[in-house]
């Protein structure tokens, strides 16, 4: 080989080398966000992943989902089988009681930045029309009702049709799921006459009696909200009488229902009602800088006006202003879904405080 292709092959080389250096991804670039969220978000956060990565080639998202409860106690648990970069609980008040429980047992602080609202709901019940009509025959929601349906066991006893056979109500495990612990909270400040709850509400007969009813009509109770409705579906009448779910998965999984079953459920708004939250935030065990400012870029990407809208098309209500439910295209709202109303007015509560939650599963767990 002479000299003259001797250098040749050393430039090309050369050139070679450094067209890899300057295409190469740099240091730190290409990073992987593990988002572990409430089940409720599934759907729509699978449609906005794939938009996020078209436009941000080097990051990479991968979901993961839990019960909001059941995600709070794996991460501070450390059960997970990956490190956890975003947490998005239905509640942001359980990302109150993660940190007052990180910093009990650390002396760091467990977010990055403060929690960032994602989306939000209602707390809603849901029924099969012609069991609702005889539930609830003002078309109200009344707590009273439920619980003396669940006391007489089946719908003879109540009025309804005896061939509807025993009554069942359905609702999710208060120790992995929001939604069940919410709806114990609205039950029990139901029956204690609409004050506030303390923790000191939990001390009464009354209320452990309560707790004991629904514990012994709910078998098994799903560790979610959306594992719940699609239960709910699948089982139809004479298996699944009433529920307690997020305003959003009621909408969304409403036309599902419409194809399976003769007749699709109703919707009822409860009054009081607890708005909740879908809130997220950065967790620093674990994660390093390059994650934190890809994790911020997928935050403030899920909080635009068009993943707001996106969110809407999936029956929740948006964190930002200038959105209207019924201009959205797809909305849920423009269906004519039984019950499902754009401003229900109703008086709305602030979600149970991470010391009514501990009492919540304490007292689920002490009954039989």
């Amino acid at each position: 080989m002479d000299n003259k292709t001797t250098k040749t092959i050393t430039s090309l080389g050369i050139i070679a080398v450094s067209l890899g250096i300057a295409y190469a991804p740099l240091p730190g670039g290409n990073q992987t966000l593990y988002v572990v969220s409430g089940t409720e978000l599934q759907e729509p956060l699978a449609v906005l992943e794939q938009r996020f990565e078209e436009t941000h080639s080097n990051i990479n998202i991968e979901f993961k989902f839990q019960g909001s409860q059941e995600l709070v106690n794996r991460y501070l648990d450390e059960k997970n089988d990956f490190k956890p970069t975003i947490l998005i609980p239905a509640n942001g008040v359980l990302l109150n009681e993660l940190s007052v429980r990180w910093q009990a047992q650390n002396t760091s602080e467990a977010f990055y930045d403060n929690p960032q609202p994602i989306a939000k709901t209602l707390l809603v019940g849901i029924a099969w029309p012609e069991r609702g009509q005889v539930l609830f025959p003002d078309g109200r929601f009344q707590w009273l009702r439920l619980e003396n349906a669940m006391k007489k066991r089946n719908w003879q006893e109540i009025g309804g049709n005896p061939n509807w056979g025993s009554f069942d109500f359905v609702t999710t495990d208060p120790n992995r799921s929001n939604s069940g612990q919410l709806t114990l909270s609205l039950w029990t400040q139901s029956n204690s006459g609409g004050a506030t709850l303390s923790p000191t509400n939990f001390n009464s007969s009354e209320t452990q009696s309560l707790f004991s009813l629904v514990k012994r009509s709910v078998y098994q109770p799903p560790r979610s909200t959306d594992t719940l409705l699609q239960e709910f579906i699948a089982r139809g009448p004479n298996e699944a009488d009433v529920a307690t779910v997020y305003e959003s998965i009621a909408l969304y999984r409403w036309e599902q229902v419409a194809q399976t079953q003769s007749k699709p459920y109703q919707i009822y708004y409860f009054n009081p009602t607890i708005e909740t939250v879908s809130t997220a935030a950065i967790v620093r065990r674990d994660v390093n800088s390059q994650q934190v400012k890809a994790a911020r870029k997928f935050l403030q990407f899920l909080t635009a006006p068009e993943q707001q809208k996106t969110f809407v098309q999936y029956g929740f209500r948006p964190v930002i202003g200038g959105i209207d439910l019924q201009s959205v295209s797809g909305s849920p709202w423009t269906k004519g879904i039984p019950g499902a109303k754009t401003d229900p007015n109703l008086k709305t509560l602030a979600p149970p405080n991470s010391e009514v939650i501990g009492e919540i599963q304490r007292m689920w767990n002490r009954v039989q």
